[in-house]
C-alpha cells in the first residue's frame, strides 16, 4: 500500500503552485498560507496519534467567497464588504472541517455572484474568462493550485466555468446541500456546487456536503446520494442517452456543433431529445426569478451604489421593475417547465449537451452566456460536466450530463460509463 501523503506536503505543494501563478490568474479573494499550514500539522499530529480520520482528512479544499468562514473574511466580491468577517462557519464549512478537510482559503467570485466580473482569469489564456460566477474556484481547480473547491449555481456559475476551465464541475439535484451561511442570491434558484479534477473526486467532496440542514428551508432530499459506492457499482448495460435539443441551441457558436456531434459518435448512435414546448419559455422565467430575486436580495445594497460594480446596479434595476403577479406567475411556470422535462426521463437515463456555446471569449468583463445551464438551474435537476472536447483556439469545452431530479447517483455511474468511453 502505498504511502499516504502528509497533509503538510499537500498545503506546500498548493501553496507553491499559488506562488507561481496566482499573479496571473488572480483565483483568490483570501489566502493564510500560516493557518493553512497549522490546520495541517494538526492534521498530521491527529493522523500520528492513529484517530479516526474523515473523508476528507487533509485535503485543501478553496471556498466560493460567499461562503462564510468564521476564520477568515467573507467579501461577496464586493468592495462594500471589504474586510467583512462573519461570526460562524456556513453549513459547508463546518461539514468539511468536520471531514478533516482544510480550508485553504477563499477563491474570487463575481460581485453578490451576479455577472459583476473581478480580476480572476482563465488559467488556459490570460486573455479569457474563466466564467462565473464561480470564477475562482474553477480556476484553482484548473491550474493545480487546490485539488478540490466549493462554488454555487444560480444561473450558470458552476457549469460554465468547469467547461471553460476544463474541469469536472457538479451542480446536484436542489435541495441536495445546504446553504446556511451563504449569501443568498436567490432562494428558489441558489444550489452548491463542486469542482476537482476526476469524477471520483468530485464525489468525494459532495458525499460530504450532502447531508440535511433543518435551518435551509428549501433541503428536499434528506440522506446523502452516496455517490462514490455508485461509482463503484457495476454498469450492467449501456446508459439510454439523449442529446438534448431545446432553446439553448439558439445560441450555439459555429463550430461546436461539429466538435459536438463528433464526441457523441462514439458513443454510439444517440437520438435527439426535442424539449416540449412549454420549454420554450423557460429563459423567461429564469430571468424573471433571478432578476426579481437580485431586487429582494443584493437589492438591499442599493443605497450604496456608489461601491457597487456598474453591471450590479443595473442588474437590481431590472429586478425592481418586475411586478410581484409576474413573479408569482413565473415561479408557478417554472413548476410546469420542471414537470414537463421530467418526463423525458421515462425514456433516456440522462440527457447530454454542450456545456457553453462555445470556447471561453476573450476578455474578463463577460463570464460568458449561461443559457446552455439555466433550464436545469429553473428545473433543479442535477448536471457534471466533463471536460471532454476541445475547441478551434485549443480551449477546453466540456459535455454536460444532465440527470434526472433527485437521481444524483445514477447520473454519476453514467457519467463514467461516457468517460470510459471517450478514453
Amino acid at each position: 500500500m502505498a504511502e499516504r501523503q502528509s497533509s503538510v506536503a499537500m498545503i506546500e505543494a498548493c501553496l507553491s503552485r499559488i506562488q507561481e501563478r496566482e499573479g496571473n490568474v488572480k483565483a483568490w479573494a483570501h489566502l493564510d498560507a500560516e493557518k493553512a499550514l497549522a490546520q495541517a500539522r494538526a492534521c498530521d499530529e491527529a493522523a500520528a496519534r492513529g484517530e479516526n480520520l474523515g473523508p476528507l482528512h487533509g485535503i485543501p479544499v478553496g471556498l466560493k467567497d460567499i461562503i462564510d468562514t468564521a476564520d477568515m473574511p467573507t467579501q461577496y466580491g464586493s468592495d462594500l464588504f471589504a474586510g467583512h468577517q462573519p461570526q460562524q462557519d456556513a453549513c459547508v464549512t463546518r461539514l468539511l472541517r468536520e471531514a478533516g478537510a482544510v480550508i485553504l482559503g477563499k477563491t474570487v467570485t463575481t460581485e453578490f455572484a451576479l455577472s459583476g466580473a473581478r480580476a480572476t482569469c482563465n488559467p488556459h489564456d490570460l486573455a479569457r474568462t474563466p466564467g462565473g460566477s464561480s470564477s475562482g474556484s474553477a480556476a484553482a481547480v484548473a491550474d493545480g493550485m487546490v485539488p478540490l473547491s466549493v462554488g454555487s449555481q444560480t444561473g450558470g456559475s458552476m457549469i460554465r466555468p468547469a467547461s471553460f476551465c476544463g474541469v469536472h464541475g457538479y451542480k446536484p439535484s436542489y435541495g441536495s446541500i445546504p446553504r446556511t451561511g451563504v449569501f443568498i442570491l436567490s432562494r428558489r434558484l441558489d444550489h452548491i456546487g463542486v469542482y476537482a479534477r476526476s469524477l471520483a473526486d468530485l464525489a468525494l467532496i459532495a458525499d460530504v456536503l450532502m447531508v440535511h440542514d433543518a435551518a435551509d428551508f428549501e433541503m428536499r432530499y434528506r440522506a446523502g446520494c452516496k455517490l462514490a459506492e455508485a461509482l463503484n457499482e457495476p454498469v450492467d448495460s449501456p446508459p439510454r442517452l439523449g442529446v438534448f435539443k431545446g432553446p439553448p441551441w439558439d445560441a450555439i457558436e459555429e463550430t461546436t456543433p461539429a466538435i459536438f456531434d463528433a464526441l457523441i459518435g462514439k458513443l454510439g448512435h444517440i437520438d435527439d431529445v426535442t424539449a416540449p414546448s412549454v420549454v420554450d419559455e423557460a429563459l423567461d422565467v429564469h430571468a424573471t426569478i433571478m432578476d426579481a430575486s437580485a431586487a429582494a436580495n443584493p437589492g438591499q445594497n442599493l443605497p450604496h451604489a456608489d461601491k457597487l460594480l456598474t453591471e450590479t446596479v443595473e442588474r437590481i434595476s431590472v429586478g425592481k421593475k418586475i411586478v410581484a403577479e409576474d413573479y408569482i406567475a413565473a415561479i408557478d411556470k417554472a413548476e410546469a417547465i420542471r414537470h414537463a422535462l421530467d418526463g423525458l426521463f421515462e425514456g433516456v437515463d440522462a440527457l447530454l449537451s454542450p456545456a457553453a456555446p462555445g470556447e471561453a471569449p476573450v476578455g474578463l468583463d463577460f463570464t460568458g452566456n449561461p443559457v446552455f445551464q439555466k433550464i436545469w438551474t429553473l428545473t433543479g435537476m442535477p448536471t457534471l460536466t466533463l471536460p471532454a472536447m476541445t475547441g478551434p483556439n485549443g480551449m477546453p469545452i466540456g459535455l454536460q450530463v444532465i440527470g434526472r431530479r433527485g437521481h444524483d447517483a445514477q447520473l454519476f455511474r453514467t457519467a463514467q460509463w461516457i468517460e470510459e468511453q471517450l478514453v
